[in-house]
């Protein structure tokens, strides 16, 4: 028998994530590789899922999402960033925002159409884009003055007449780098000078460090009519095994999306959303308070990085730090990612994969701070025998 993966998905297969945390697992190694954390969200959240299933609250829910988490999604979106959406007809509640991300590419690309991603980029990007039967262009974030951005001259010659979109992802995974107004209202005005769309990936919207401002596309002038705007409770709660993500936009987008997510998934999680509706409302404080740690967390893993001989890159958002290998004698990431296990019991991730120009990122390779204290400090302290 032939090949039965359609051509146009066989250069995805086990993802970068399944393979290193297979490996970790394999060889009792200290996971810093998957981005999930090791402690549970808030507990009162936690509960409301327990009383939400006890409650019968265990059959389909309506499939724009339960009207409590789309109201609770429109106060937030209101009264942290002004912007009003309305919950009966502009936000639909998606399986993560990966089936967010999903839908949205396959609902507003046609075959032959060009979306622009900005390198490295989340690995469902790519996979997403080709499923529509799209063309994944990439602009390379690089690193000047200690932090990745894109250069304004190389944006610009990416837009292409076959462009429909640009894939925003601000905090961005997985250098961690935090788009500036000033970078964002570039890519604004771009979209508007050329009739694209931005698909926004604001899943990090809460984990910024150092006073890093979160600046929502949707918020920029002239903005809101063509933005999808795409988050969720995974990243923000701890709860990354919910998949409880949400779209907010105009009532033409929402309705295109919904049109494609119907025959994805429908809908799901009934008591999880019930009980992201109330996170959303009481548990803002503890979101607050995981940033902090998670900052002290990043310093924590940065000063240990360092001390190993890895030149860091300090990240101002996300769960991620980025460091170059080169100082300790390596060149090629994912080389170096598979043989850490047996030199130092540490699984990290080989940024170069989530990159089509792969040379330009084959000596970065990415760590999670997500990790309890003593996780991160036994990881560093192994790391240290990679010191020349």
């Amino acid at each position: 028998m032939s090949e039965p993966l359609v051509h146009r998905m066989r250069a995805f297969g086990t993802t970068i994530f399944a393979e290193m945390s297979a490996l970790a697992v394999q060889t009792g190694s200290i996971n810093l590789g998957q981005g999930f954390p090791d402690t549970d969200g808030p507990s009162a959240m936690l509960e409301r899922a327990v009383e939400a299933i006890k409650g019968g609250a265990n059959q389909y829910p309506p499939g724009p999402g339960v009207p409590e988490l789309r109201e609770a999604v429109s106060e937030h979106r209101a009264s942290h960033y002004g912007l009003q959406y309305d919950p009966a007809g502009e936000i639909l509640v998606t399986v993560g925002a990966t089936e967010a991300i999903a839908a949205s590419v396959l609902a507003l690309c046609e075959p032959g159409d060009e979306v622009i991603a900005f390198e490295p980029y989340y690995d469902s990007y790519a996979a997403s884009i080709a499923m529509a039967g799209a063309r994944l262009v990439a602009v390379t974030l690089r690193p000047v003055d200690g932090r990745f951005t894109f250069d304004p001259a190389e944006l610009r010659a990416a837009v292409s007449p076959r462009t429909k979109a640009i894939l925003v992802n601000s905090p961005h995974n997985p250098t961690g780098t935090v788009f500036t107004r000033g970078e964002l209202t570039t890519i604004a005005e771009l979209c508007q000078e050329r009739d694209l769309i931005a698909i926004t990936d604001e899943v990090y919207e809460h984990l910024t460090f150092d006073g890093a401002e979160h600046v929502p596309m949707a918020t920029l002038p002239g903005m809101r009519e063509r933005t999808v705007m795409i988050s969720s409770a995974g990243k923000s709660f701890s709860v990354t095994g919910w998949k409880t993500g949400w779209i907010c936009a105009p009532p033409p987008l929402v309705k295109a999306v919904q049109t494609v997510k119907q025959f994805l998934t429908f809908t799901a999680s009934a008591p999880w959303q019930l009980a992201v509706a109330y996170g959303l409302r009481n548990e803002l404080q503890w979101v607050a308070g995981l940033r902090a740690e998670l900052e002290s967390k990043r310093d924590r893993l940065m000063e240990g990085l360092s001390a190993a001989g890895f030149e860091v890159l300090k990240p101002s958002g996300t769960y991620f730090v980025q460091t170059d290998i080169r100082p300790l004698g390596f060149t090629d990431g994912l080389d170096l990612t598979r043989k850490l296990p047996a030199l130092a019991g540490v699984v990290a991730i080989p940024t170069q994969v989530f990159y089509d120009h792969q040379e330009r990122g084959s000596h970065f390779v990415r760590f999670a701070f997500c990790k309890k204290d003593e996780v991160i400090d036994e990881a560093v302290t192994r790391l240290k025998h990679l010191s020349p």
